[in-house]
């Protein structure tokens, strides 16, 4: 990820969000955009599933159809290699920076973690989809399940079927993020989600500053 393409820019930075449903990614993620943006970085923003046209139709499908496990995971990375054909890859070469509300850090977590998929099909599909692909720095924002339930209740939205899952599912999920976090230290940076927003803007920009804009 580290190299430089054929051409004379350096090759673009992946940066990518993750988080139970509720832990307040989405509003840091968007913060985090503008500051790229105003240090006169070319950044693309994107989310999974969707970022295409194709994914933001598997989206629908995944986020509101019931499913078997390993159907869902496999759309998962269908729409992923979709969106790793169409915009993610194309953005890094050029040089432009993409910031993405998850990627198979989610798959991990929600997948194995919440649902019981096989470890072994989930690294089969990653090592398939993308394997020679992480993102340069993922930002895991971890929260108590409790927590994030009371707040994803509070925006009055109707849950996706997901977010319909009971407290269980998403201390499972959360176990499993924490564990993919203690795996890849280097990648990805754990951030305690239960503190004010400027709080956590902040750090956010430290970590990004110290790691790419130094």
């Amino acid at each position: 990820m580290n190299q430089q393409h054929s051409g004379t820019a350096p090759r673009g930075r992946f940066i990518t969000f993750e988080g139970i449903d509720g832990a307040g990614k989405s509003s840091q993620l968007a913060a985090t955009v503008a500051l790229l943006a105003a240090r006169g970085i070319d950044v693309e923003q994107s989310r999974e599933p969707g970022g295409t046209a194709l994914g933001e139709r598997l989206r629908e499908l995944l986020l509101h159809e019931p499913m078997h496990l390993e159907t869902e995971a496999m759309l998962m990375f269908a729409a992923r290699r979709e969106h790793l054909a169409a915009r993610i890859e194309p953005a890094l070469a050029a040089g432009r920076w993409v910031v993405c509300d998850r990627f198979s850090d989610a798959t991990f977590a929600y997948q194995v973690g919440g649902r019981g998929l096989a470890r072994d099909k989930f690294d089969a599909l990653e090592a398939w989809v993308h394997p020679n692909l992480q993102p340069d720095l993922t930002l895991l924002f971890d929260l108590a399940p409790e927590i994030a339930a009371a707040r994803v209740a509070a925006t009055g939205a109707d849950p996706d079927r997901f977010e319909r899952e009971q407290r269980d599912f998403f201390v499972r999920v959360r176990a499993a993020y924490l564990e993919r976090a203690r795996r890849a230290p280097q990648r990805i940076c754990v951030i305690d989600a239960d503190r004010p927003p400027e709080t956590i803007r902040a750090d956010i920009e430290r970590l990004v500053r110290e790691r790419f804009l130094a």
